[in-house]
């Protein structure tokens, strides 16, 4: 269907406009305007075509190895080319660190690497190569917050692999607003993913976080990329961890643990042995808790205490897990349990700077409060799950017997579960079955 479109053009200097007018505001000449009429063709929709999801064939996925057996736990495998991924944490908790041994690691494996960092010089980055000990240091470096020096670099060389610490040093000239900004990041981003992702680039991205721990920036970008990746952990202490929130390649949720020591970041193979070595022996309000992060169980201690308050409103202070979860079970023990907390200060603590979200940590959590209540150490040898319910009941919880073989490899021999949970049959290991949260109590303080 055809559609007139008319303009008026000065045939003088060839100003365009969508009126007439009697003066050029361009070349002032007076009476100079055509009218020009144009014929324009809608063009008809293509017609869409609509396929089966059984008649798409399957693709092979083509992995490579970062190197870091860890960091390819959480990937789900490795890396995937043409991937864009996003990696935020805490300023120091070693994002830099772990791309410079990333990038090192896939130089030798023959990829050619590109580094852009936009925060530190050069200089810097040498100086931390070299402290790192790292074996191969061959891979291209850029000091660049242009997003145009990027693409010409990326256009004019072969690099299969990009890193850009930090996305929040990037800008485009022709967006007009300041680097950092919400405009700059999502206009970056989207011309990264155009351009890395029809040459097959795997490109990370490392992203600051705001003060309540969300990465900087619009939240669309973390739904623009493939993989949201957080470090987490306390950079006062050493050991670190990284967290898939995100992951179109594989499982959400899954952890990788490492150390931080004088040369870099060193892959955790046993994390439960090392987060149980230094467990104080016979000390009240501590509880071995079986967990499950992603695909892979831990076991981590809890340490609870409890003591008078001089004041009229009791603390209650909660490192590693929700408040509102530490004042539900409070509330439970005080009204099914009988126990008199109320006019105590709680303290709960979750050792290696863990933060635990499931419910199955409710049992455990009740056990080290009437422990620490009770001053009654429990036995070394117990770890305890479960999920606690308002009327007190005790309820199973998924994958038990990933936790059992857990709890059994680590030399534990009395596991405390949900009744339904403990009708399994684990060699070498006994189960104790409870239905309430009074015979918890009962196995703390027998009769």
């Amino acid at each position: 269907m055809a559609k007139e479109k008319t303009s008026f053009k000065c045939n003088q200097c060839g100003y365009t406009a969508l009126k007439w007018m009697g003066q050029c505001p361009t070349c002032q000449s007076w009476e100079s305007f055509e009218t020009i009429t144009v014929l324009k063709t809608k063009r008809p929709l293509a017609q869409p075509k609509l396929v089966p999801l059984s008649d798409i064939e399957q693709e092979q996925t083509d992995r490579f190895s970062s190197g870091i057996g860890e960091l390819d736990r959480v990937l789900g495998g490795g890396f995937v080319p043409g991937s864009l991924l996003l990696v935020g944490g805490e300023p120091g908790i070693g994002k830099s660190t772990l791309l410079l041994q990333v990038a090192c690691e896939v130089q030798k494996s023959g990829k050619p690497v590109l580094y852009l960092t936009g925060e530190e010089s050069l200089a810097q980055i040498r100086l931390r190569g070299s402290r790192l000990e790292l074996e191969d240091l061959s891979f291209n470096m850029l000091a660049e917050t242009r997003f145009e020096a990027l693409q010409q670099a990326l256009e004019e060389h072969l690099f299969p692999f990009l890193i850009v610490d930090s996305i929040q040093t990037m800008h485009h000239s022709e967006t007009g607003s300041s680097p950092g900004s919400v405009t700059q990041v999502r206009e970056v981003t989207s011309r990264l993913m155009n351009l890395c992702k029809p040459l097959g680039i795997t490109t990370i991205l490392v992203g600051h976080i705001t003060k309540d721990g969300q990465i900087a920036g619009p939240k669309v970008l973390e739904h623009m990329v493939d993989g949201v990746f957080y470090f987490e952990g306390d950079k006062f202490h050493n050991m670190r961890m990284l967290r898939a929130q995100k992951n179109r390649f594989g499982p959400s949720q899954e952890l990788g643990m490492f150390q931080m020591t004088q040369t870099g970041l060193k892959e955790v193979k046993n994390p439960s042995s090392l987060l149980l070595e230094q467990r104080p022996p016979e000390a009240a309000g501590s509880v071995i808790f079986p967990c499950i992060e992603g695909t892979r169980p831990l076991t981590v201690e809890i340490q609870v205490l409890t003591s008078q308050t001089p004041f009229a409103t009791p603390r209650r202070l909660a490192m590693g897990i929700d408040p509102n979860r530490l004042a539900l079970i409070l509330a439970v023990l005080e009204k099914k349990a009988g126990l008199q907390l109320h006019g105590l200060d709680v303290f709960v603590n979750i050792i290696g700077g863990f933060s635990l979200q499931e419910p199955a940590l409710d049992l455990a959590l009740a056990m080290a409060i009437c422990s620490s209540f009770l001053n009654r150490p429990l036995d070394p040898s117990l770890a305890v799950f479960g999920e606690l319910g308002l009327a007190g009941e005790v309820r199973s919880v998924s994958r038990a017997e990933t936790r059992f073989k857990e709890c059994f490899n680590l030399g534990f021999k009395y596991v405390i579960c949900p009744k339904s949970n403990s009708k399994q049959s684990i060699k070498g290991l006994d189960l104790i079955g409870v239905s309430t949260i009074a015979e918890v109590l009962d196995v703390i303080q027998p009769a």
